[in-house]
């Protein structure tokens, strides 16, 4: 066990409904072409961008890692053939207000 000293360290807050992760964002025109219409909560954004990449087969079959850009992607991604999955938050980030 945890001693009670440590306890709070360990002890991470869920979010609640109310935090800014879960506030819905308005998305730009490219990212509702991939995601649905808006306004969501970034989760959700991220959720269904996953769905829709894994539904069309666009992650690099060599390394899962980097999404391939079909002709919907490339519009949120800036022109960018592929992507690091890491780089995803920082794509979606462009096209939420």
């Amino acid at each position: 066990t945890i001693p009670s000293s440590l306890s709070a360290c360990y002890a991470y807050p869920m979010p609640n409904a109310n935090s800014a992760f879960m506030k819905p964002m308005k998305l730009s025109a490219e990212l509702e072409a991939v995601v649905g219409k808006g306004p969501m909560p970034r989760s959700e954004i991220t959720k269904a961008l996953w769905v829709y990449i894994k539904k069309h087969n666009l992650q690099d079959p060599k390394d899962k890692r980097t999404i391939l850009a079909d002709e919907k992607l490339l519009a949120v991604f800036g022109g960018q053939k592929s992507v690091g999955m890491m780089k995803l938050a920082g794509f979606v980030s462009k096209h939420v207000s």
